[in-house]
């Protein structure tokens, strides 16, 4: 089961690896394609060059998206009460995301930008026991689907021909859409809040083609609340907090 876990991180640190490379030959291809031998830019090729005058505009998401929980122990978890517990961890889970933009135009250079979308969640972790002098791992797998909304500002870069880089940052409130059965045996199971608040941040290019905008997008969500559910079982007694932690890849055309 180590073996695993060690495997499984380390896909988690290629896959961020990965987007942080594409963004970078990104970068790199656009800024050779819109410079002249001279260093100008080039200006007759632009495309949709009126389109950011535009106070509104509406497009679609789609995201791909790595999440684990983070956890803080109860103080009585070194206590004989979970004396054969060894540890509790968490593994990193693939998801993705399908959403809707509504991109308002605040200034200049700065937008304000809402996209609800429906998100499908599977987070795991690992509890880790001494049974009868071996290590036994019993996993609690929570799959969820959850409509966020996401409000964040973008602060956009000076267009360069048909590209442009973007900061984006915000709050984001969650409402999961399948409700968690919590009736008969609570014990067999980990549960969850409905709802989660986080806040986000991440980073983009817009690209400009002839009939829409494309912009690859790198966010990361942070969890700011307690999603650890109030009844009490074998696998909440020894955690006090869960929160979230989601790293998403999206593609976004308006």
């Amino acid at each position: 089961m180590a073996q695993n876990i060690h495997i499984w991180n380390n896909c988690y640190l290629y896959w961020q690896r990965g987007i942080l490379t594409v963004f970078l030959a990104f970068g790199l291809m656009t800024t050779a394609l819109a410079q002249q031998p001279n260093g100008k830019y080039y200006a007759k090729s632009d495309n949709l060059p009126n389109y950011d005058n535009r106070w509104l505009h509406y497009g679609f998401a789609i995201g791909m998206h790595s999440s684990n929980f983070r956890v803080q122990f109860n103080d009585r978890f070194t206590t004989p009460e979970f004396d054969s517990l060894q540890s509790v961890m968490a593994a990193n889970s693939f998801g993705f995301s399908l959403g809707l933009i509504a991109n308002f135009r605040l200034a200049d250079y700065l937008d304000l930008r809402v996209v609800p979308e429906v998100v499908f969640y599977e987070n795991q972790l690992d509890y880790r026991y001494i049974q009868n002098g071996m290590l036994v791992t019993d996993q609690q797998i929570v799959e969820s689907t959850f409509i966020e909304v996401p409000v964040l500002f973008k602060y956009k870069s000076v267009r360069r021909g048909n590209h442009r880089m973007y900061l984006v940052g915000g709050a984001e409130i969650g409402i999961e859409a399948t409700g968690q059965d919590k009736g008969g045996n609570e014990s067999d199971r980990l549960l969850t809040e409905s709802t989660n608040f986080s806040i986000q941040a991440g980073f983009g290019m817009d690209i400009y083609f002839p009939l829409f905008k494309f912009a690859p997008e790198v966010r990361y969500s942070r969890g700011i609340t307690n999603i650890l559910s109030s009844n009490e079982n074998r696998y909440s007694r020894p955690l006090t907090q869960i929160a979230t932690n989601t790293i998403t890849f999206y593609l976004l055309f308006e």
